[in-house]
């Protein structure tokens, strides 16, 4: 089950107490204090584990505990300190205050580590208050207690495309024609319940990352259908790609609007994020039909048709224009008509994707 919320109660290990003992051997006369140390409490630990990929694990674990620390024992002999407690999480998990809403932490490289609660630290034992005026100390300091701390985890899929569209744009069907990812697909709306993440191999050496979420419907910033809730999935992503169906009985002015509208709603990040457009299921109409509704959406959004940008529905070219769209945000960085079931400019989607991640790459997208 995919579960990317979870409520937890964090407590680290309370100090063990320091020992009160005095030695006692034969032919040692008073042999004075010799009571040891508490051993620290446990801390509780966040590690990120990129085999991890959802916090379902967590779920129905109110409160999670590290071990107390041992009280010290006679000749000195100190506790054995309390166990760690290791909590792994996907990368991308936020640790919030739940009491204050404040991200305390924001685990995202694979493999880190933070210590989160500190565990308590042990008393000390009653050899080390001995003094020339006090020989025989009768007193231990006891532990110290752990912290303790509500908090919620959420988890932000990390992935470098992120698509969005309405429900049955082809989004499951484009993301499993060219990546590893198997998504539920099916000829009805909301096949897609969770957040999906594919790799995309371009070649040998270069991959990324690409994020499917639920579709997206009118009023989902007013909390209507499923894409709101995992909208948060695609925040940290360094590229948008809007999917308009050209065979939908929307107009794509209209599907096109509505997104950026919701999305903008949601998120000012993900409004000011680059993007590019595919227009899908272009095997379903004419190539007549298709050059007028893309020329028609073309005008609608102050994009001119030229020599430099060209599109074709049956062919495998995209335009780019880096210097121009690179700086303006609200224009595509390309345009491409495809069909995943069809074949048609796949490939060539592949590679521009590739080229946007590349551009925006090295962008903070924090």
């Amino acid at each position: 089950m995919f579960s990317d919320n979870v409520k937890l109660t964090l407590k680290s290990g309370k100090g063990g107490a320091g020992a009160v003992s005095f030695r006692r051997e034969k032919f040692v006369i008073k042999g004075g204090p010799d009571g040891g140390d508490g051993g620290q409490g446990g801390d509780i630990v966040i590690e990120v584990d990129n085999n991890t990929h959802t916090l379902s694990h967590l779920r129905g674990k109110n409160v999670l505990k590290a071990e107390n620390g041992r009280p010290g024992e006679g000749r000195k002999r100190y506790g054995k300190k309390g166990e760690s407690l290791t909590i792994k999480v996907p990368p991308g998990t936020q640790i919030i205050d739940d009491q204050t809403g404040e991200v305390l932490l924001d685990m995202v490289e694979n493999g880190s580590r933070r210590v989160f609660l500190k565990g308590g630290k042990g008393g000390l034992g009653n050899w080390h208050f001995r003094s020339s005026t006090n020989q025989r100390p009768t007193y231990a300091q006891p532990g110290l207690p752990g912290e303790e701390k509500e908090i919620r985890l959420e988890l932000k899929l990390i992935a470098d495309v992120g698509l969005v569209g309405f429900p049955n744009v082809g989004k499951s069907t484009l993301i499993s024609t060219i990546s590893n990812a198997t998504p539920e697909i099916a000829n009805y709306e909301f096949t897609t319940l969770t957040p999906k993440l594919g790799v995309v191999n371009v070649d040998d050496y270069h991959s990324f990352v690409m994020a499917d979420i639920p579709g997206i419907i009118e009023g989902a910033s007013d909390g209507k259908g499923l894409g709101l809730e995992f909208l948060k999935h695609i925040e940290r992503t360094k590229f948008l790609l809007f999917m308009l169906d050209v065979s939908n009985y929307r107009e794509l002015k209209d599907q096109y609007e509505a997104l950026k509208y919701e999305l903008n709603s949601y998120s000012n990040r993900l409004s000011d994020n680059h993007f590019a457009i595919a227009f899908t299921k272009i095997d379903t109409i004419s190539a007549d039909e298709a050059n007028e509704k893309i020329d028609l959406f073309f005008n609608s959004i102050g994009v001119e048709k030229s020599s430099s940008n060209k599109y074709g529905f049956n062919k495998n070219y995209i335009f780019y224009n880096q210097d121009d769209f690179i700086i303006k945000k609200e224009l595509p960085f390309f345009v491409c008509p495809i069909s995943s079931v069809a074949n048609i400019n796949i490939e060539a989607i592949k590679f521009a994707l590739f080229e946007g991640v590349r551009a925006f790459g090295s962008e903070d997208k924090k």
